[in-house]
């Protein structure tokens, strides 16, 4: 295996998760964890090591933000989690004002590496790390709604009775709830929806709505249920990582910077992009339904208002 390392900062639920899954997969020789509270990243450490021999050769170990310097791709995982009754942007202020720590001590040992963001709300952070690291867009990469999209083609896939593998179906926008379905574009094996449907005798509208909604609060029903979410956003993760070091162009939604696209600029938000060896090296433009188009607008408005609202309680 050629010596690859990844930096983590934040040894947490998704965190320790990511960094077992990368372990697992063998990906990479070098994984170091970083973590304000250095005895949690310590023990995080000696766990992971404990299964290598049964896994891989990976190695895992404890650092501090010197330890960034060499990563290809360090990813943020830290930050604060919404409580109840807290407003996003309540939420956006406390991470962001963490990012403006954070971001620099990264950027000031690794410039040439992926930044990768994970904290929600993540398209706004995504667009903070940007700013902050003073890295190029295509480097700084948001876990965005390829989870969300993960989500909506396995309850797609139960629904019609379909291995998930043979759904392809993309939510986009933001990563919360003005997230956008792209029904027009969903298939089976090829096969759009409404034709899947009238060939094989499937009602087709009703439970759409249904699907939709499950998918978008599929988070709050699982943070109901055990207090978090990180075994789909750590697979997210690691099919992040892949699709950068093994060069594999890959098309992922995730966060990035809409430069012109549907009217939208200078925004994170997920759209579909091919994922590289550089990072995102081009986003693809999908032929949208006017209502998708407007939905769309209406979810990176909502992710503008948040970064405005930031920059003036800043000043």
């Amino acid at each position: 295996m050629t010596a690859t390392k990844i930096a983590i900062v934040g040894a947490g639920h998704v965190g320790g998760t990511f960094a077992y899954t990368l372990l697992l997969r063998g990906l990479v020789s070098d994984i170091v964890l970083l973590d304000v509270n250095r005895a949690r990243a310590e023990g995080e450490a000696m766990d992971l090591n404990h299964a290598a021999p049964l896994a891989s050769s990976t190695r895992v170990r404890t650092g501090d933000y010197s330890d960034c310097e060499g990563a290809a791709i360090v990813v943020i995982t830290g930050g604060a989690a919404q409580q109840p009754g807290e407003s996003r942007l309540e939420l956006a202020r406390r991470n962001a004002t963490t990012f403006q720590e954070v971001i620099p001590r990264i950027v000031r040992y690794n410039r040439d590496g992926i930044l990768v963001v994970t904290t929600n709300p993540v398209d706004v952070l995504t667009y903070a790390a940007l700013e902050l690291s003073g890295l190029p867009a295509e480097r700084v990469i948001g876990s965005g709604t390829l989870l969300d999209s993960a989500r909506f083609r396995h309850l797609i896939s139960q629904h019609f009775g379909i291995d998930a593998q043979s759904v392809h179906a993309y939510i986009i926008g933001e990563h919360g709830d003005s997230e956008v379905p792209v029904w027009s574009l969903a298939n089976i094996a090829g096969m759009r929806l409404e034709a899947f449907c009238a060939a094989h005798g499937f009602e087709h509208s009703a439970s759409m709505h249904a699907i939709f909604e499950q998918t978008r609060d599929a988070a709050y029903r699982i943070t109901e249920r055990k207090g978090a979410t990180y075994y789909a956003i750590s697979a997210a993760l690691v099919r992040i990582t892949e699709a950068i070091l093994r060069d594999q162009k890959t098309v992922l939604t995730v966060s990035t910077r809409i430069a012109d696209a549907y009217g939208i600029r200078d925004v994170c938000l997920s759209l579909p992009a091919v994922i590289g060896r550089t990072g995102v090296e081009r986003i693809l433009n999908l032929e949208l339904s006017p209502d998708e188009q407007a939905e769309l607008r209406a979810s990176a408005a909502t992710i503008r208002n948040v970064i405005t609202s930031l920059r003036s309680l800043a000043q």
